[in-house]
């Protein structure tokens, strides 16, 4: 506590002052000077007195400032007390802790804030013995729900039952599923509910995220059109602003009063330019065509080995001219209930992308497999071509996206879209540095 060794400086002195006056005054009464030693007792009366009073405020005063750091109540002024020395360290550990206070509040009020914003009901519950309390309930969540900011899990439980019977019966495990909710007794609406239960300082919280699923696929759709009118808009002004350019150069050119040779040949130039561009963009709009008015499939039985063969004699031209070594492994004798024109489609689409991703690769290698598990068939096409880069893995299946300069970017789409209006699912994925397209399909 008396750390400062003038705190020890000024306790001695006022021990050393008691106890010269003690002697003084023993001294004194010795000598027979009787009213002189009781003056001298009672000084030594007021200098106990003083030092009685000197620790006592000092003990006080550290003692306040250890309950205001132990209550977190920083509101204490102790700036008259600043000047001496004797409570320096003390005063700069209250006002750093005042400081992290401070700043831990700020970051709370913005991520309370932040939290409040979101469109997305959050509820955070905390472990109090054997109950849960509400330690947040943002905005969005209370007024969605049309349920007030309660404290304890009870309270909530009698508000929206059907959200709370589904967690306890999880017992407040991660979970994530769909669950229907009444609001306001308007027609029951259904929602994406995920939860999660973390530990933070021996302290049990438990998360809520609830999401209607209406927002969810009304954000979906708006960030596909958002990168959709990116890709249009990008090839419309990759083919129009340079026609408008060209067509800027004739309307000089015709302007003059005569045409030299190097003027006729610059116009040549330029409608062979602006047909090359309008042809792109007929392409491109035809592309877009062709996934807009994609028909519905016309599927029959088809032998899936049967189909494969199809595809690889297609396709075999190809290979030899690249050198490329097709390993067909499929030996199943399996029936699929497909559109075959349109699933033969896929398959070239995604070979053709495998022939583009190996023409840097010295031993060029495509692998065709297929596997038969719970009622459906999983065709894969593996290529140990350059693979897929991490910045346009979410980009692959998407419109008019292409890395090579002659593509159109709606192979993948397209064949996405085939497979999905078959009941099925296309994905990639990377293995041992071999890129791999699977088809998930229904088995006939």
């Amino acid at each position: 506590m008396f750390k400062t060794l003038q705190t020890y400086k000024l306790l001695f002195f006022r021990l050393l002052a008691i106890v010269a006056a003690i002697e003084i005054s023993i001294y004194v009464f010795k000598i027979g000077l009787l009213f002189t030693g009781i003056f001298g007792l009672f000084i030594v009366f007021l200098l106990i007195r003083e030092m009685y009073f000197y620790v006592r405020n000092f003990v006080l005063l550290y003692d306040k400032t250890i309950a205001s750091i132990l209550q977190n109540d920083f509101s204490s002024d102790f700036t008259k007390h600043k000047t001496n020395n004797s409570y320096r360290e003390l005063f700069q550990l209250y006002d750093t802790l005042k400081s992290r206070q401070n700043e831990q509040i700020s970051k709370d009020i913005i991520y309370r804030s932040i939290l409040n914003n979101i469109e997305t009901g959050i509820v955070i519950l905390q472990k109090q013995d054997n109950d849960w309390d509400i330690f947040l309930m943002n905005e969005y969540f209370s007024s969605h729900f049309n349920v007030p900011k309660v404290s304890k899990w009870k309270y909530l439980k009698n508000q929206l039952p059907s959200l709370c019977e589904i967690i306890e019966a999880d017992d407040f495990h991660e979970t994530k599923t769909s669950v229907e909710i009444s609001i306001n007794e308007q027609n029951k609406q259904t929602f994406v509910l995920q939860a999660s239960r973390t530990e933070i300082f021996e302290k049990d919280y438990y998360i809520v995220l609830i999401d209607s699923i209406q927002n969810v696929v009304e954000k979906k759709e708006k960030d596909a059109w958002v990168n959709l009118m990116k890709v249009i808009s990008h090839e419309l002004l990759n083919s129009i602003t340079p026609i408008r350019s060209i067509c800027q150069n004739l309307q000089d050119l015709v302007e003059q009063d005569s045409l030299s040779a190097e003027d006729l040949e610059d116009i040549k130039n330029s409608v062979i330019t602006m047909l090359r561009r309008s042809d792109h963009l007929q392409k491109f709009v035809e592309g877009y065509r062709k996934l807009a008015m994609l028909p519905s499939p016309k599927k029959e039985k088809t032998e899936l080995s049967h189909l494969i063969d199809n595809c690889l004699q297609i396709m075999n031209p190809l290979f030899r001219k690249d050198d490329i070594e097709v390993v067909n492994s499929i030996s199943l004798k399996r029936l699929i209930n497909v559109d075959q024109q349109q699933t033969e489609q896929v398959i070239i689409n995604l070979l053709t992308n495998s022939i583009n991703a190996l023409k840097n690769t010295v031993q060029k290698q495509i692998l065709i497999s297929a596997e038969a598990k719970e009622n459906r068939i999983f065709i894969r096409i593996t290529d140990n071509g350059n693979g897929i880069e991490k910045e346009i893995e979410d980009k692959v299946f998407l419109p008019f996206f292409t890395t090579r300069n002659e593509g159109a970017g709606i192979g993948l789409t397209l064949s996405k879209n085939i497979i999905e209006a078959h009941g099925g699912y296309i994905s990639f994925k990377t293995e041992n540095g071999k890129t791999v397209f699977e088809i998930c399909l229904i088995e006939g």
